[in-house]
């Protein structure tokens, strides 16, 4: 039998090895723009987030309301040390400090009424929340306990104070009565956790008779709304219009419903869960700012100050740090988050897209050259830029379809030309739509995606394992062709 001689390779061939290399070198490369697709997309949220803050710069910024409480100041002695002529002298010094009484029980209905506002491209929900509440006040028989005396108390200089953190957001109407008397709101004078801004009113308690101070408050805000329980038996009913809130903070309802009409939060927070006594002789600090907040933008929080300076000017020991509930109206679907998320698979669709040329490569015989790989690529990294651009105009799901039908077509159109087929060019496109659809499956299924996405990868390398499994990697062409060009 006649030897054959050994087919010599077409000139230029490379061996599906090195093919595999350069697409491999192409999609590592493609990361490069990928990351700074992540950076244009910081940028514009950056951008958001500033637009939202200027809104609430005539609005109102996040809102913490506290209260009430009652203050009053108490006569108090004290040591102090001082140096003379090199000689440490110790005085008694008489000096005033302040008095935290919390109520006996506070009730509050607070209606949230939200509305939209645009500044340029960029939208933020904003609210006015009314809050009418009341709350008992009792003297305790049992002062001493404190550390004060009842003769030291000055009652005809008591305060009544509700901590209003931005207080920029007060709106018309608001009052406050004492046992059914009106009595006048002052500016100024909140309280510590709200970062010492608020609204007070003077309260003449020299017969240490029961108080029950009845209040109408209206805020207007942005981002989260807290309120903070003080007193032996807190109860508050939140409603609102809005239909997607995020519950958050030391406090979850006891009861809530929520529909598409708005819902209704119940919160019953009794005094041992706070773990603050009624009577305090220094304020409460802010509660800690990452413990709340929905799945929105981040607004500037409280800032951490020091408890009040008494009448003396001296600055009290803090009460210990308040707690908080905190309820955000948030958008159903952040387009950013979206946008983030959908990038973090943009590997998967460079992956997938080049396996398939590479299979028509070294199996079809369809030539697939570097600068084609890098174009391919640079289309598919452009799809998240498209879904950016679009969805801060038209939103999130129409941005999506309009992002991936311009690169499918694009895609399409130039696969024809490069792989020399329509038929091919057609497989490609199913492919991408197959891609482009399970990628919006995954965003919108955030508890499985991971599971999903793990299982279909493991089927995709299985099949490629598949279809090459006659690859000669090191050689031209498959094993059996090098086996018949041997015998």
């Amino acid at each position: 039998m006649p030897s054959h001689p050994p087919i010599p390779p077409v000139r230029g061939e490379r061996s599906p090895g090195v093919k595999l290399v350069i697409a491999v070198f192409i999609a590592v490369a493609l990361m490069v723009p990928l990351l700074m697709v992540y950076g244009l997309l910081w940028d514009r949220q950056q951008q958001a987030e500033t637009a939202q803050a200027s809104i609430g710069q005539g609005w109102g910024g996040q809102q913490t309301i506290g209260g009430p409480v009652i203050v009053i100041p108490y006569r108090a002695t004290e040591t102090q040390t001082v140096q003379e002529n090199g000689r440490d002298v110790t005085r008694t010094v008489n000096t005033i400090r302040n008095l935290y009484l919390s109520p006996q029980a506070n009730k509050a209905d607070v209606v949230i009424k939200p509305e939209k506002r645009k500044k340029a491209i960029y939208e933020t929900v904003v609210y006015e929340s009314q809050i009418a509440g009341s709350a008992d006040f009792v003297l305790p028989a049992d002062i001493a306990r404190y550390g004060v005396a009842r003769e030291a108390l000055m009652l005809d200089r008591a305060e009544v104070r509700l901590g209003i953190s931005d207080a920029r957001g007060l709106v018309d109407g608001n009052s406050l009565s004492v046992n059914g008397t009106p009595a006048a709101l002052q500016p100024g004078k909140g309280l510590a956790s709200t970062g010492n801004s608020g609204t007070f009113a003077f309260v003449d308690w020299s017969g240490g008779l029961p108080l029950k101070i009845d209040y109408k408050i209206g805020v207007r805000g942005l981002g989260d709304f807290k309120l903070i329980p003080r007193g032996v038996d807190t109860r508050w009913t939140v409603k609102s219009s809005w239909p997607n809130p995020s519950f958050g903070g030391d406090f979850l309802p006891a009861k809530r419903a929520v529909t598409e009409s708005g819902f209704t939060a119940t919160y019953a927070i009794p005094n041992l869960a706070l773990g603050q006594a009624q009577v305090l002789t220094g304020d409460l600090s802010p509660p800690v700012a990452t413990n709340y907040g929905g799945n929105g933008p981040r607004y500037a929080d409280v800032v951490d100050v020091s408890a009040p300076a008494a009448d003396n000017g001296s600055m009290e020991t803090s009460g210990g740090t308040a707690k908080a509930i905190a309820i955000s109206l948030i958008e159903p679907v952040d387009l950013y988050s979206q946008v983030d998320r959908s990038i973090k698979y943009g590997f998967l669709f460079i992956g997938f897209t080049f396996v398939a040329f590479l299979m028509f490569d070294i199996i079809a015989g369809a030539r697939v050259a570097a600068a084609e790989y890098l174009l391919t690529g640079i289309a598919l990294v452009l799809f998240f830029v498209l879904l950016l651009a679009f969805a801060e105009v038209i939103g999130f799901t129409p941005a999506y379809l309009l992002a991936s039908a311009a690169i499918i077509g694009l895609l399409a159109f130039y696969s024809a030309a490069v792989l020399k087929s329509w038929k091919r060019a057609r497989f490609l496109a199913a492919m991408l739509i197959g891609l482009y659809a399970l990628l919006y499956v995954l965003l919108n299924l955030e508890a499985y995606s991971l599971l999903i996405g793990s299982v279909l990868m493991f089927f995709a390398l299985a099949g490629v394992m598949y279809m090459t499994r006659n690859i000669d990697w090191g050689g031209i062409g498959k094993k059996e062709e090098v086996a018949l060009s041997a015998a």
